[in-house]
């Protein structure tokens, strides 16, 4: 089950979110959504499939809209303010966590742009699943040598994320967990359930088997 919450930005908006808890936690996931000048929003199936998965898995989940999208107070910063957000929902998921567990952070499309730019900027990274990575539109050269658990996930028919550019970021980190789903698009479209399972599997990378 989830509930709303609101996310309060330092300096910034407040956001509109939603927290999911699991009995006995083991981990957190915040989750962030794709472009919102093209309809990206928290409620976007990936969002969902993703936020679904890490619970079924014993971890809370935050999945929120960046600022200007729903409910969430603010304007589009073309990913810098996005950025701000994403520390706030992070640090709001930390204060519902016990101490000595883990938070992953994801993101989808352009969600795993602004994710991949914090978590390459934190003293203390967090695992990092970057699901149709724009690969084939923005730069991701910040991310060469992020250690942390990084799942690279995209489909063979998504032309924003060219599997070719996949297999060329994977050499740039170490050792990361690369899913390419057959005949998928970057939409997913009738491929939830296999991207699902690559989620569920880099989060017992991090977390550990039951």
């Amino acid at each position: 089950m989830e509930e709303t919450v609101s996310i309060e930005v330092s300096d910034g908006p407040a956001l509109e979110g939603w927290l999911g808890l699991a009995p006995e936690l083991r981990g957190g996931l915040v989750m962030c959504h794709p472009h919102p000048l093209y309809g990206g929003d928290m409620e976007n199936p990936v969002v969902i499939r993703a936020v679904e998965v890490a619970r079924e898995a014993g971890l809370a989940t935050l999945r929120f809209n960046f600022r200007g999208v729903g409910g969430s107070q603010g304007v589009h910063d073309e990913g810098w303010g996005e950025m701000e957000d994403v520390r706030a929902a992070l640090a709001l998921l930390s204060a519902h966590l016990p101490g000595g567990v883990r938070s992953g952070l994801g993101g989808y499309s352009f969600g795993a742009w602004v994710a991949a730019r914090l978590a390459a900027s934190m003293a203390q990274p967090p695992a990092l699943a970057l699901i149709a990575p724009p690969l084939g539109m923005s730069d991701f050269d910040f991310l060469d040598g992020y250690r942390d658990e990084v799942l690279l996930v995209a489909g063979t028919r998504d032309e924003y994320c060219p599997t070719g550019d996949l297999d060329r970021l994977a050499k740039r980190l170490t050792a990361p967990t690369v899913r390419v789903i057959e005949g998928s698009d970057h939409f997913f479209f009738g491929k939830l359930y296999p991207l699902g399972e690559a989620i569920r599997e880099w989060i017992g990378s991090w977390v550990g088997s039951d």
